[in-house]
């Protein structure tokens, strides 16, 4: 028994009783146990696929007997109402479109006696000019408290063609070919995908990140090119 991760690109005209029913169908002939399930929906594709611009997306983790997966597959062909589908092993990506992210260390907090700065100021005998800087510290405190949280996302890209840069974020522990967001970072205009001297990632996470980016353009979640005609 292996566990897999199976993703359904079916019809979109289907209803969920319908697509229940499919389902329970197909598990019945790959047998094993369903650990998860989840229903994207209908979602708009990335390229049409028989003529067809929407799809509905399911993502199964089962744990199957390797062996029934050739009758599953011969039945999936068969089943016109399936446009496409894709079975890989469960690495432990979540079926939600979601890379799993390490944690962002907290910013130490340094003391003054840590500082040297401990010594009391000196006082002083303007009490207006200490109105001043006490109003000063309490809009400031304000202005921090109205600032944005930190981005704790994937890294981002900024730079013309050709000389971006990977900004510093939190290392992604495990890439999810279905994480289109994190996916897109590392695609040029073009649909490329940028090369590892310009993301300065490392070679094992290259070769991740383009099986992950095949997958999700087999699963019409991305696109092969771009379309400039529009």
């Amino acid at each position: 028994m292996r566990p897999y991760e199976i993703v359904y690109v079916l019809d979109s005209a289907l209803e969920w009783e319908a697509v229940d029913e499919k389902l329970d169908s197909f598990h019945a002939v790959l047998g094993g146990e369903i650990t998860a399930i989840d229903h994207w929906g209908v979602r708009q594709l990335a390229y049409p696929i028989r003529k067809s611009k929407t799809g509905y997306y399911v993502i199964v983790h089962v744990t199957a007997d390797p062996v029934a997966l050739p009758e599953f597959e011969r039945l999936l062909k068969l089943d016109e109402a399936t446009m496409r589908y894709l079975i890989v092993l469960n690495e432990g990506q979540p079926t939600s479109g979601a890379s799993v992210l390490a944690d962002r260390p907290a910013p130490a907090v340094q003391t003054a006696e840590e500082s040297g700065d401990g010594e009391p100021e000196a006082e002083t005998g303007d009490d207006g000019q200490e109105a001043e800087e006490e109003e000063a510290g309490e809009d400031k405190e304000a202005d921090e408290a109205e600032a944005p949280p930190q981005p704790s996302g994937p890294p981002e890209f900024s730079g013309a063609r050709g000389r971006r840069r990977r900004h510093e974020g939190p290392p992604i522990v495990l890439l999810n070919y279905k994480d289109v967001t994190t996916l897109a970072r590392f695609l040029t205009d073009q649909g490329k995908i940028l090369p590892k001297r310009t993301t300065k990632v490392t070679a094992r996470f290259q070769r991740q990140l383009g099986t992950a980016i095949k997958r999700a353009r087999f699963l019409a979640l991305l696109p092969y090119i771009r379309d400039h005609e529009g």
